[in-house]
């Protein structure tokens, strides 16, 4: 019997289309007040996938117009009370619910320091579209299972819209216009193979670096939500900072590359923990003594990471269920979690 995930998992391509055929004017919007306010930085706010999903907006906006991008912690507004000055920044919140009170908190504080707030949620009207200036719904549609993935995916969908109506820039606009295609192949693509060495493990790593070490943290969250796996995220040039060593032999580490500058420096160090004993698996051409997952090329470096979460998706969701698990409802977790 089909999974609620494995269902929603296949709709993230139409989910895709669905977001962007429908959503021109709100984008406009939102990319004409970024260049009319021009913000200095920006800030980002949201918890758990919505996180992981800002930490990739985070990557995509300095890598392509060069503004920094810091995360906020709710808690900020919410507990203590802090008063941000704000006032040359835009904000970008990012709530599946739209209604977890420390998130709204901090958006409504981002939007009186006078933020430039954007929205980005599932579930209009909601306590988060009133707290932000330029609310945007995502479209994924009604989200069943626990773990977030089709709102995932187009909440970053939602975000690389937005700056390609902030910057203008053809070819990030182009890619987006191209994602649902592109995620429709990547879809399709089949990772279980990994699963052959994980069956003894307890423990793995997940590497990437730039937008994929978004992809990477994503990953090791979901391992956690629905295999009660514990998989721990790294950027793959911190992991060389300690973390290593505690690879051994048999170690399992998934590297997620994509085309892109890092794509070099991350195969290299696939192939330098495989052939030290780690059963490595990576998203590269490069691999030589790692093991090699197949990938789509979309043609672009930020749409080219995010395609990686969908054949991970594909297998996390079969790997749970090979546990004798239920990846729709993992134990000790709930749909709609909210914070104060």
């Amino acid at each position: 019997m089909q999974t609620n995930m494995r269902r929603e998992i296949d709709e993230i391509p139409e989910a895709a289309a669905r977001f962007l055929e429908r959503s021109a004017a709100g984008l406009a919007q939102a990319g004409a007040a970024l260049r009319a306010k021009d913000p200095a930085f920006l800030v980002t706010i949201a918890r758990g996938s919505s996180d992981h999903a800002a930490l990739f907006l985070k990557y995509a906006i300095e890598l392509t117009i060069g503004r920094p991008v810091a995360s906020l912690g709710p808690s900020l507004a919410s507990i203590y009370g802090a008063d941000l000055k704000l006032g040359g920044a835009a904000a970008i919140a990012i709530s599946q619910s739209g209604k977890s009170p420390d998130i709204v908190a901090m958006a409504e504080a981002a939007t009186r320091a006078g933020a430039v707030s954007i929205a980005l949620t599932n579930t209009l009207p909601s306590p988060i579209a009133e707290a932000c200036t330029h609310p945007l719904d995502i479209l994924a549609g009604p989200e069943i299972a626990v773990a977030a993935t089709k709102s995932y995916v187009n909440s970053i969908v939602a975000g690389l819209a937005v700056l390609g109506e902030w910057t203008g820039e053809a070819t990030l606009k182009h890619a987006v216009a191209d994602l649902p295609n592109q995620l429709a192949k990547a879809v399709k693509l089949d990772w279980q193979h990994f699963a052959g060495d994980l069956a003894e493990a307890e423990s793995l790593y997940v590497l990437g670096r730039g937008p994929a070490l978004a992809i990477a943290s994503e990953a090791a969250l979901k391992f956690k939500e629905t295999s009660g796996m514990h998989a721990e995220a790294y950027s793959a040039a911190e992991v060389l900072h300690g973390p290593v060593a505690l690879v051994g032999p048999r170690f399992p580490v998934l590297v997620l590359a994509a085309r892109d500058a890092a794509e070099a420096s991350v195969a290299d160090i696939a192939n330098g923990m495989s052939a030290k004993g780690a059963v490595v698996h990576v998203t590269s051409a490069r691999a030589s003594a790692a093991k090699r997952l197949p990938f789509v090329e979309t043609g672009h470096p930020l749409t080219d990471a995010l395609a990686l979460i969908l054949p991970f998706y594909g297998f996390v969701e079969a790997w749970s269920r090979s546990r004798g698990l239920n990846p729709d409802a993992p134990e000790n977790l709930k749909k709609v979690t909210e914070t104060r």
